[in-house]
Parts: structure tokens; sequence; C-alpha cells
């Protein structure tokens, strides 16, 4: 392709892809569409801000007529959509803004593309629309105690943590169940972009991925927030006993997959995403204390005492757990590290980019983007 958009390019996942994209394929124009809310930082695309193949837009992907602007301008040929509220707790307090941003602003984007493609001669031939959603829009599957199950899944990943917390597992014909508005606005814009293809004919993917680690995710999320806390020795409020399980995935390989994904997947299909590595809260903190401790140079374990249970949040889900073998089976994808492996990089990633934490949690970055975007 010529020229791509992908939204949401300052977030977390969205830089890992983005630097995935202009590196690999340098006759492509990469576009960085994003709002820059509190979850986006230019910061995170410092070493590719320069390159020939790569722009940024600052724009609300809620704004239809800036979207096919933008797309008629460049000739988009695809859209990788990765812009999106994504916390729960703040959704369960602001519901309208999960449901502005995920909902509207998906039908904004798809309808944008719809109007540009059919504009063209070509048609949606050589088109695509992509849309990252989540394992949450699934609900929740049951927990297995105490001794959890034998993991069915077997990649060249796999660890000695190898086993699952039940036997159940969302799989892309899983019906949806959404437990929070932020779930729910999400499964929402999957309906939208399917929709989409079943009417229009527009030749879209959607992909469900579980919970994503690593370099540059914004520090409300258990990771970097647990990190920086343990390092500077704050409490570490787990809610409940600690027991809910997640499925973890680093996030270099969802954006490997991500790239395999949008240029081999087939249209009008869904494929999930998982790291075949369950670990419940609890167990995944403890790991943390570990290791942060380690590199610190303190006693490993030292810094257990600051782990603080609080009251569970509404609507916490037990336990999520992606199937991904429709995905390894079709195009071969599989987590490339062992989650030992991942936490060590990523922890070490953090204790080396205090700077970067520091500019983070005192929103000295939004500042510095309002003051420079202000008179345009």
């Amino acid at each position: 392709m010529k020229s791509i958009i992908i939204t949401g390019g300052a977030g977390f996942i969205g830089n890992h892809v983005v630097r995935l994209f202009v590196n690999k394929y340098p006759d492509c124009l990469v576009i960085n569409v994003d709002k820059l809310t509190y979850a986006g930082n230019l910061a995170n695309l410092k070493d590719i801000e320069d390159r020939p193949n790569y722009r940024f837009v600052r724009a609300d992907i809620c704004d239809y007529g800036a979207m096919l602007a933008l797309m008629r301008e460049h000739g988009v040929e695809g859209v990788i959509h990765l812009a999106a509220e994504s916390h729960v707790d703040r959704s369960i307090v602001d519901p309208f803004t999960f449901a502005r941003t995920n909902v509207m602003g998906t039908l904004s984007l798809l309808q944008a593309a719809k109007v540009c493609w059919e504009e063209r001669p070509e048609g949606y031939a050589g088109k695509r629309f992509y849309h990252i959603s989540t394992d949450e829009v699934y609900g929740a599957l049951e927990l297995t105690e105490p001794e959890g199950v034998e993991s069915p899944f077997t990649t060249k990943a796999s660890s000695e943590h190898h086993h699952a917390y039940g036997t159940e597992f969302f799989r892309e014909d899983t019906k949806y169940n959404p437990h929070s508005p932020y779930s729910a606005s999400k499964a929402s814009s999957d309906h939208f972009v399917r929709a989409f293809h079943d009417t229009y004919g527009m030749p879209t993917i959607v992909t469900n991925c579980s919970n994503n680690y690593g370099p540059y995710q914004f520090p409300e999320k258990l990771i970097p927030l647990f990190i920086n806390n343990i390092r500077h020795r704050r409490p570490l409020p787990v809610y409940g006993k600690g027991e809910n399980v997640r499925d973890w995935l680093y996030v270099e390989d969802h954006a490997r997959a991500i790239d395999l994904i949008f240029h081999k997947g087939r249209p009008a299909e869904t494929y999930n995403i998982g790291g075949f590595n369950e670990w419940k809260n609890i167990d995944i903190i403890k790991v943390l204390i570990n290791t942060v401790d380690r590199m610190l140079g303190r006693r490993e374990g030292e810094d257990m005492g600051l782990i603080t249970y609080v009251t569970d949040r509404k609507g916490h889900d037990l336990r999520y757990a992606i199937d991904s073998r429709k995905l390894q089976r079709e195009l071969g994808w599989e987590p490339s590290l062992q989650f030992e492996e991942g936490i060590e990089k990523t922890v070490r990633w953090y204790l080396d980019n205090q700077e970067w934490m520091d500019n983070i949690t005192s929103g000295e970055y939004e500042k510095y983007y309002e003051s420079m975007y202000a008179n345009r």
C-alpha cells in the first residue's frame, strides 16, 4: 500500500505498530492520527519522528469531515484502528466518553473510508480496514481452583509457567457478553465494523487481543504502575484478593501479529490474539516485586509488604483467556518471548527510563502539547 492511517499511534500499542510499519515498509506513508489525550505521547515515537515515510496528524477520529479529508488527500488505502478509551475504571465513572470515542469514532472512520474508497475507480480492491478490539467483549470465564489445569497450548514461548486456570477459552465464535461500559463500547464498535462488511462489502478485519505489557504503557495500568510504585516504595493496591486471572502478551508480539493479519488475514474474519500465558494478578505482582528488587540491588522480595488489598471494583471479570490457535494455524503466528523474558525486558525499560515516567506522572507532556497546538 502507498499510504495507511494508524489511529492512536501515540499510545501504548499504537507506537509499537507505527514504529514497526515505518521501519519495515519505507515505501509506505504511515500517517499517525492521534488526538493526544492523556494516554497519547509523541515522546514514544522520538526515534522515528523524522523519517520521510512518517507523518503525524493531531485529530479527533470523531471528526468525520477531517477523517474523510485526510483519506482523500493522501489516497489512503488501509486503516489500522487502535485509538480507543481503554481503562475500565475510567469507563465506570464516565461511560459517555467511551461511547463517543469507541463507538462514534469507529463509525466516523468507517464511513470516511467507505465514501473515500467508493469514489475511486477500483473501489474496495486492495483496501483494508483493520479494527483492534479486546478480549473483554466476551465477558468472563470460570476459574478452576486451586491448582489450575494443564494448558492445551504449545508454543516456542512456552515456559515453566505453562498452565491455565480453567478449561474454557475465548474463541472467535464465543458469544459477546460485555460487563463494563468499556467492553460494551468495544463490542458495539466491533459490530459496526462487521456490519460495514456485510452491508457495503468493505474489506474489514477484527482482532480481539489479551492484556498487553511492555515499554511505553501509560502508568495507570497494572504493570507500569506497580513497577514505579515498587521503585519508590509506595503502596501496591490490589483489588479484592488479587485472584483475577489475565492472559498476558508482550506488546511487540502483538504488533507483529497486527502486521501479519493486516497483510495476510482474510477479509471479514476475526482473529483472537493471546499470549498463551495466564497469571493471577497477585502472582504477577509478586514477580514484579522480586524483579524490581533484584534489579535495584535490594533483597529479592524485600518489598512484599507494599501489597495492600482494596475493595474490588464493580464489574471486575474473574478470568480472561484467549484461544489464538486459529491465528497460529492459518498465519503461523505465535508469541516469541517467554513471559519471564518479557517481564525482565519490561522492568528494565521502566527502570532505565525514569525521566519518561516522571514526565507522564507529572502531566508535563500534556501541558506541552496543549501549548504547542494551541494556535493551530
